[in-house]
């Protein structure tokens, strides 16, 4: 159903964006998940993260606008079962 993930997945034009740290780290913790050959779903991503969920959302939710981050499938009721895939680098706003 999803495409298999193949090399690191980070690129250093994260930096280059001007986003604030957390929508940054969430990005570097999306891609160490991809890495690991894990899902990359809401609930393996907030099992790791550091922050509040709110914190958690408002940067997927700038990850989104800027096409870096997508919700590939979502539960609907936010439960974290939502799948993201992370978007190339050459659609990222």
């Amino acid at each position: 159903m999803f495409e298999s993930h193949q090399g690191p997945s980070m690129n250093q034009r994260i930096f280059e964006l001007g986003l604030p740290m957390e929508t940054v780290s969430l990005y570097l913790l999306c891609c160490g998940i991809l890495d690991a050959d894990l899902t990359l779903s809401a609930k393996n991503i907030l099992e790791r993260w550091n922050g509040s969920e709110e914190d958690f959302r408002k940067s997927a939710q700038e990850l989104e606008k800027r096409n870096i981050l997508e919700k590939a499938l979502s539960d609907g009721d936010g439960n974290g079962n939502s799948v993201f895939r992370l978007k190339d680098i050459h659609g990222w706003r």
